[in-house]
């Protein structure tokens, strides 16, 4: 399931509501940037509790029940119910999972998203989450299972105040579980319950749920942009050791790339394993469209992290994609770029490069080419 407090959130201004719970960085991720260097730098010490399977049970489809209060923290006790189907996927053999999740109610229709992402340092989940509406990730909500019981807090704003955020995961059988959300503006002493889902698994694994969001075309609508990657596809990457720093030190990695659609293409899920003189490199990226803005935002994690970076945001032109956003590199702010170019079919160019000065210079350091594999379509699906 999916946790409610982003989803209330959209609903106060769209009873039509798409949202996400997520957790990938940039090709900078995937390239320096607490990238793996081992397939063994996963393994956790001898005595520690290794949770990456604590999702493991929820791996299928659901039917869900859920409730939700109509205006938390506000006195009221008006809820809402609506009737659906979840279904969640595996990723990363369980160190990662997806979520989507779709119901309806007589407040209208939800539609979600949810990526979570393990974090084999600190031994906690990260669930991310962002909806269809602005096609933008919140801020994670963090924590753990202990004794069957998952419990992740976060602290957000809540009409202009700050509250924290509790999710609990309870009554876990291998047929059935329940998510409860709840807010609490007195620093934890107190909590109001605003969200409940019961799910019940589903025998019949193909009920997956559809997708009856519709959208009306007027500008150019780039929410197929990526349609084109859907696939898998033979990976070759060359990175630049060092940036900005002078040097010509290039590696190189071969490995392989899986792109599902989710959404029906207004979102998808990016899976890259790849390996070299180098070490061993596992990336995931989520990229979400937003259909006020008409751009995408591209979310990354590796899996030594298990969180989410900066976004990197923009969109296609004449068949090329253009994404950016600034970050810190070395103590100091750097521009970057991340460019999709000669696409076709069967082949695509991806280039990540670093400006410090402005955008005045690009220095490319993540250079990409990727072919496609034949025959492999139901990987991708």
């Amino acid at each position: 399931m999916i946790t409610g407090n982003r989803i209330m959130r959209a609903l106060r201004t769209s009873v039509l509501l798409c949202w996400v719970v997520v957790a990938p960085q940039p090709f900078r991720g995937f390239a320096w940037q607490n990238a793996d260097t081992s397939k063994t730098s996963l393994h956790q010490s001898e005595g520690e509790r290794d949770g990456q399977h604590d999702f493991d049970f929820e791996i299928g489809s659901w039917k869900t029940h859920l409730t939700r209060l109509l205006h938390p923290l506000s006195g009221s006790t008006t809820w809402v119910e609506y009737e659906g189907t979840t279904v969640v996927r595996k990723i990363w053999g369980g160190r990662a999972n997806l979520v989507e999740l779709e119901v309806d109610g007589p407040a209208g229709h939800i539609e979600g998203l949810s990526l979570r992402l393990y974090n084999p340092q600190s031994h906690q989940w990260s669930l991310n989450f962002a909806n269809s509406n602005d096609g933008t990730l919140s801020q994670p909500t963090i924590g753990e299972f202990k004794n069957g019981r998952g419990e992740f807090f976060d602290q957000e704003t809540l009409n202009g105040r700050a509250i924290y955020v509790r999710f609990v995961i309870s009554d876990i059988t291998a047929n059935s579980c329940r998510f409860e959300q709840a807010f609490s503006e007195d620093g934890g002493k107190s909590w109001e319950v605003n969200w409940i889902a019961t799910d019940t698994r589903v025998a019949n694994e193909s009920d997956a749920p559809g997708t009856s969001l519709q959208h009306t075309v007027t500008d150019r609508d780039g929410q197929h942009d990526f349609d084109f990657e859907i696939g898998t596809w033979k990976v070759h990457i060359r990175r630049l050791v060092n940036p900005l720093s002078g040097s010509a030190n290039w590696i190189e990695l071969e490995g392989t790339s899986v792109i599902r659609k989710v959404w029906h293409g207004r979102a998808n899920l990016v899976e890259l394993e790849a390996d070299g003189p180098a070490g061993h490199l596992e990336g995931l990226s989520l990229r979400l469209y937003n259909p006020q803005a008409r751009q995408w935002s591209i979310n990354w994690a590796t899996s030594s992290g298990g969180t989410l970076g900066q976004p990197t945001i923009g969109e296609f032109k004449a068949g090329r994609g253009e994404f950016f956003d600034q970050e810190p590199f070395n103590g100091r702010a750097v521009l970057v770029r991340l460019v999709f170019s000669d696409v076709g079919q069967n082949s695509c160019h991806v280039e990540q490069a670093y400006s410090d000065d402005g955008g005045k210079t690009w220095e490319a350091n993540f250079l990409e080419t990727i072919t496609r594999v034949k025959d492999t379509s139901d990987r991708a699906n």
